[in-house]
């Protein structure tokens, strides 16, 4: 009871030999009751004012006893108090009386209601058999009122139910049966009260809603089946604990795993398990001890091996309710580890093959290399770098004729001073002449105010690299021949001659003899560049470097768009095989375009363009090394399947390209799992 759900009267305590004397006193008009207390402040009593001058007998009772105790009904006044026993009110037992009553009925009504809520038939008899309660339910079901339901017998409404032997009872029992019809069942009990029966109630179930909870009940057992059957069905043992890592529940793999059954586990906390020697070490105990996801190798005391993932189940708080981890056996993966740690070996020769090359820096540029041909260039430019001879590097589009010059002109005493590049091919033919050799201001329409000094000028101490020196027209061809042999030239619209410093480097990809003998190119001006030749093969006669350039490009672009992407074994063969007519730049170019645009870490032969699978120069069979026949054929059939796939669609056009039958093909490819 709340000390504010009672109606507390104000009140005011004075002494007893004053109380006489005091009731005229304005103080006490708005008081319903006074308290009188003797010389020593006990109180004595009390007075109302409709009859000061009785003295009301009194109780001091506190508020939790009003409820328990029943002495405060001899007197008229009852003094309340609080828990520390300080006077806060009194009541009249009227008062009292008639708060009880309410709060009692109150309690009374909410109950009734309580069960009458409850959709199925209740109904109770008191000690002396007779109906004391039913329930709406019940109520509408016999189709009868409250009135008519006590003066019915209960075992009239519900034959056989005998729900008045439970009031012979001395303890307390629950009872459940089948109604003598079969239409449906009961749950019978008695009311205790002082240990002894003072009635009984019973909740009365029909045939159709025990139908069904059976049938809701078996759904679950069927799901709880399915669920167990999945569970056992894991190739993987999963395992379950609770939050203080008791183990629940364990997938039936743990015997063929761990060689001990699920019902030897369940119900063991893992800290034992672990300490025993059944698993080492504990993956839930790390998720519990980390708080989250943790994956680990683990040796069971069978000495298997397994690959182990701990999850943590966190409630709405945080806390770790639930951890599942799952556990793979890799023990008899023994080929599969073999077949990683050749690919880590054949890695890490990759590595140390690549970090072994010719690697030269040229500032931002690299140049790889492993053939002896690039090992003759290379060793030639090194050699006219030290030197200041006018140097002509032919070779085809992307052989790497600038890198060359960069790397001629980083070796030479020049490295200090400019390195001009300019494409020949690339400035039109009538702006060529004033690149070169500059302007003076007015020369011509157009041109700037104050003039524009030249390539020649800029280069001036350092080195000035012709690339397409082949596409210069035959009339800026003379005055280039002249500046070569003399090292002077007069800007456009100028007439003092500029003397200059320059080393030359050209660079063609034509075939300059075949143009002398056509009249677009002047054989003295040949014969002046053609001081030191450096002829660069193609890249399909240097097919050593292939490899290399393809690991250094991958590396570059896996490090500029943070990928780790890398080729297998075929397509690297198959890189080998291709002619590249554009050739390094060209190869540079494909692999920047795989590494973007592959989706597997692992690039195959299916995401390469289909003009690499059927250039014409590929060869049918290769051989480059010396490997078991079977091993030979298989890569052979591998290969020969997925160039046929990539081009034909339908299996038929594939078996008659092969000459075999077309279930061979259809069951060869799924088993090298190409659809």
């Amino acid at each position: 009871m709340h000390i504010d759900s009672i109606l507390i009267n104000k009140f005011v305590i004075i002494p007893f030999n004053e109380w006489k004397n005091s009731l005229g006193k304005e103080l006490f008009k708005e008081m319903d009751i006074i308290l009188v207390n003797d010389p020593l402040g006990q109180v004595i009593g009390a007075i109302t004012l409709d009859n000061p001058e009785k003295i009301l007998a009194t109780a001091f009772i506190s508020i939790d006893q009003l409820y328990e105790e029943e002495s405060w009904k001899d007197y008229s006044i009852i003094v309340v108090a609080d828990e520390n026993k300080r006077i806060i009110g009194c009541l009249k037992r009227e008062e009292l009386i008639l708060y009880l009553y309410q709060h009692f009925k109150e309690e009374a009504l909410y109950l009734k209601s309580l069960l009458s809520s409850i959709p199925n038939e209740i109904s109770a008899i008191d000690k002396f058999g007779k109906i004391s309660f039913f329930n709406d339910q019940a109520l509408k079901v016999h189709g009868i009122n409250l009135e008519e339901s006590i003066s019915s017998k209960l075992d009239d409404l519900y034959p056989g139910c005998q729900l008045n032997t439970l009031l012979n009872v001395e303890n307390k029992e629950v009872i459940m049966k089948v109604t003598e019809n079969g239409k449906g069942a009961f749950i019978q009990t008695n009311v205790m009260q002082d240990d002894r029966s003072v009635g009984a109630m019973q909740i009365y179930w029909t045939t159709k809603e025990i139908e069904k909870i059976a049938l809701s009940l078996d759904l679950f057992m069927n799901l709880s089946a399915d669920l167990q059957a999945i569970f056992d069905a894991f190739y993987d043992v999963i395992y379950v604990s609770d939050g203080t890592g008791m183990t629940l529940h364990v997938s039936s793999a743990c015997e063929q795993l761990w060689g001990y059954r699920a019902e030897d586990l369940i119900g063991k906390s893992i800290y034992k398990l672990e300490e025993i020697g059944v698993f080492t070490p504990s993956v839930t105990r790390q998720v519990l001890e980390k708080k989250k996801k943790v994956q680990l190798f683990q040796t069971t005391k069978e000495g298997r091996r397994l690959v182990c993932i701990g999850t943590p189940i966190k409630d709405e708080k945080g806390n770790i309710i639930r951890v599942v981890n799952a556990s793979r056996d890799i023990t008899g993966e023994s080929h599969l580890r073999m077949e990683l740690e050749e690919m880590k070996l054949l890695m890490e020769g990759y590595k140390q093959q690549l970090s072994q090359l010719n690697e030269l820096g040229i500032g931002n540029e690299k140049m790889i290399f492993k053939s002896e041909k690039m090992e003759g260039v290379v060793t030639l430019a090194r050699k006219v770098a030290e030197v200041d001879s006018t140097i002509l590097i032919q070779g085809e589009s992307g052989v790497g004729k600038e890198v060359i010059a960069s790397y001629i002109h980083s070796k030479s005493e020049r490295n200090d001073k400019p390195f001009i590049k300019v494409n020949c091919g690339a400035i039109p033919e009538n702006l060529l002449e004033s690149e070169l050799f500059g302007y003076e201001k007015g020369a011509f329409t157009g041109a700037s105010k104050t003039g524009k000094p030249g390539l020649f000028e800029l280069a001036n101490g350092g080195t000035l690299f012709l690339d397409e020196i082949g596409e210069i027209p035959l009339a800026l061809q003379v005055k280039l021949l002249r500046v070569l042999q003399e090292m002077e030239f007069t800007r456009i619209g100028g007439t003092k001659p500029i003397s200059v410093n320059v080393r030359i480097i050209a660079a063609t990809n034509r075939e300059l003899q075949e143009e002398m003998k056509k009249g677009n190119f002047r054989e003295d001006l040949y014969y002046r560049l053609n001081v030191v030749p450096l002829l660069i093969p193609p890249l399909r006669e240097r097919k050593d470097d292939i490899l290399s350039l393809t690991l250094h490009f991958t590396q570059k672009f896996n490090e500029k768009f943070k990928t780790y992407k890398t080729f297998s074994p075929t397509v690297l063969d198959l890189f080998q095989s291709y002619h590249w007519a554009g050739n390094v730049r060209e190869l540079q170019n494909m692999i920047e375009r795989l590494v973007v645009t592959a989706d597997a870490s692992t690039i195959d032969v299916e995401q390469l363009p289909d003009f690499l699978l059927e250039s014409k120069t590929l060869p049918a069979v290769q051989v480059t090394d010396i490997i078991p026949i079977k091993e030979a054929i298989d890569l052979v059939e591998y290969q020969l399947l997925v160039l046929a796939k990539k081009k034909y669609r339908t299996t038929v056009k594939i078996a008659e390209v092969l000459q075999v039958n077309q279930s061979t093909v259809s069951r060869k490819l799924k088993n090298i799992g190409i659809k």
